[in-house]
Protein backbone atom coordinates (compact mmCIF):
# COMPACT_ATOMS: atom_id res chain seq x y z
CA UNK A 1 0.00 0.00 0.00
CA UNK A 2 2.91 2.09 0.71
CA UNK A 3 4.08 1.78 -3.04
CA UNK A 4 0.41 2.53 -3.96
CA UNK A 5 0.79 6.35 -2.00
CA UNK A 6 3.85 6.81 -3.33
CA UNK A 7 3.08 5.95 -6.63
CA UNK A 8 0.04 8.38 -6.14
CA UNK A 9 2.67 11.12 -4.37
CA UNK A 10 4.56 10.65 -7.74
CA UNK A 11 1.50 11.73 -10.47
CA UNK A 12 1.02 15.73 -9.20
CA UNK A 13 5.40 15.87 -8.95
CA UNK A 14 4.93 14.52 -13.16
CA UNK A 15 2.20 17.11 -13.40
CA UNK A 16 3.90 19.73 -11.59
CA UNK A 17 7.45 18.98 -13.46
CA UNK A 18 5.22 18.97 -16.94
CA UNK A 19 3.22 22.32 -16.12
CA UNK A 20 7.32 23.90 -15.03
CA UNK A 21 8.04 22.91 -18.45
CA UNK A 22 4.81 24.47 -20.15
CA UNK A 23 5.31 27.87 -17.99
CA UNK A 24 9.04 28.28 -18.53
CA UNK A 25 8.12 27.64 -22.64
CA UNK A 26 5.28 30.28 -22.22
CA UNK A 27 8.35 32.77 -20.65
CA UNK A 28 10.38 32.01 -23.09
CA UNK A 29 7.71 32.83 -25.71
CA UNK A 30 6.98 36.23 -24.19
CA UNK A 31 10.71 37.35 -24.15
CA UNK A 32 11.39 36.08 -27.61
CA UNK A 33 8.09 38.02 -28.71
CA UNK A 34 9.60 41.35 -26.28
CA UNK A 35 12.72 41.15 -28.36
CA UNK A 36 11.41 40.83 -31.42
CA UNK A 37 8.98 43.48 -30.98
CA UNK A 38 11.76 45.83 -29.50
CA UNK A 39 14.00 45.35 -32.53
CA UNK A 40 11.26 45.67 -34.83
CA UNK A 41 10.84 49.36 -32.94
CA UNK A 42 14.34 50.12 -32.89
CA UNK A 43 14.72 49.42 -36.91
CA UNK A 44 11.33 51.38 -38.00
CA UNK A 45 12.86 54.33 -35.36
CA UNK A 46 15.99 53.97 -37.74
CA UNK A 47 14.18 53.89 -40.97
CA UNK A 48 12.24 57.11 -39.69
CA UNK A 49 15.38 58.98 -38.66
CA UNK A 50 17.44 58.08 -41.93
CA UNK A 51 13.83 58.82 -44.44
CA UNK A 52 13.95 62.24 -42.16
CA UNK A 53 17.35 62.36 -42.84
CA UNK A 54 17.42 62.38 -46.42
CA UNK A 55 14.24 64.24 -46.85
CA UNK A 56 15.77 67.12 -45.19
CA UNK A 57 19.69 66.66 -47.34
CA UNK A 58 17.54 67.14 -50.79
CA UNK A 59 15.56 70.23 -49.00
CA UNK A 60 18.89 72.13 -48.92
CA UNK A 61 19.89 70.76 -52.29
CA UNK A 62 16.89 71.91 -53.83
CA UNK A 63 16.84 75.13 -52.12
CA UNK A 64 19.27 77.06 -54.25
CA UNK A 65 17.30 75.71 -57.69
CA UNK A 66 14.00 77.89 -57.05
CA UNK A 67 14.85 80.35 -58.93
CA UNK A 68 16.34 77.97 -61.80
CA UNK A 69 19.82 79.71 -61.46
CA UNK A 70 22.42 78.54 -59.68
CA UNK A 71 25.27 80.83 -58.93
CA UNK A 72 28.75 80.57 -57.85
CA UNK A 73 28.13 80.65 -54.36
CA UNK A 74 25.06 78.14 -54.84
CA UNK A 75 27.71 76.07 -56.48
CA UNK A 76 30.00 75.63 -53.82
CA UNK A 77 27.18 75.35 -51.25
CA UNK A 78 26.01 72.25 -53.22
CA UNK A 79 29.29 70.64 -53.72
CA UNK A 80 29.52 70.61 -49.91
CA UNK A 81 26.26 68.12 -50.20
CA UNK A 82 27.20 66.01 -52.08
CA UNK A 83 28.87 63.29 -49.78
CA UNK A 84 26.05 64.09 -47.38
CA UNK A 85 23.29 63.16 -50.10
CA UNK A 86 25.54 59.91 -51.21
CA UNK A 87 25.57 59.30 -46.91
CA UNK A 88 22.24 59.90 -46.70
CA UNK A 89 20.83 57.53 -49.27
CA UNK A 90 19.53 59.93 -51.59
CA UNK A 91 18.52 58.69 -54.82
CA UNK A 92 20.88 58.79 -57.54
CA UNK A 93 18.63 61.09 -59.58
CA UNK A 94 19.32 63.72 -57.59
CA UNK A 95 23.06 62.98 -56.52
CA UNK A 96 24.01 62.39 -60.25
CA UNK A 97 22.93 65.97 -61.44
CA UNK A 98 24.10 67.16 -58.20
CA UNK A 99 27.73 66.31 -58.63
CA UNK A 100 27.70 67.04 -62.15
CA UNK A 101 26.94 70.67 -60.52
CA UNK A 102 29.79 70.27 -58.43
CA UNK A 103 32.65 69.14 -60.49
CA UNK A 104 31.59 71.90 -63.25
CA UNK A 105 33.86 74.29 -62.98
CA UNK A 106 33.08 77.82 -63.95
CA UNK A 107 30.33 76.48 -66.57
CA UNK A 108 27.61 74.70 -65.10
CA UNK A 109 25.93 72.61 -67.36
CA UNK A 110 21.87 73.69 -68.01
CA UNK A 111 20.97 70.16 -68.60
CA UNK A 112 21.95 69.01 -64.74
CA UNK A 113 20.41 71.98 -63.25
CA UNK A 114 17.54 71.69 -64.89
CA UNK A 115 17.73 67.43 -64.52
CA UNK A 116 17.88 68.12 -60.97
CA UNK A 117 15.24 70.89 -60.63
CA UNK A 118 12.94 68.02 -62.24
CA UNK A 119 13.75 65.66 -59.74
CA UNK A 120 13.62 68.49 -56.59
CA UNK A 121 10.02 69.22 -58.43
CA UNK A 122 9.13 65.44 -58.38
CA UNK A 123 10.51 64.46 -54.92
CA UNK A 124 8.95 67.65 -53.22
CA UNK A 125 5.62 67.12 -54.86
CA UNK A 126 5.29 69.82 -57.09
Amino acid sequence: MTRRYSALLLVPFALFLAGCGEVEQAVNDAADEAVSDATQTVEDAATDVAGAATSEVVKQICKPLQDGQISAEDQQFLSGLVSGAESAGVPDGIVNPLREIADAGDQVPAESVEALRKKCDAYSGN
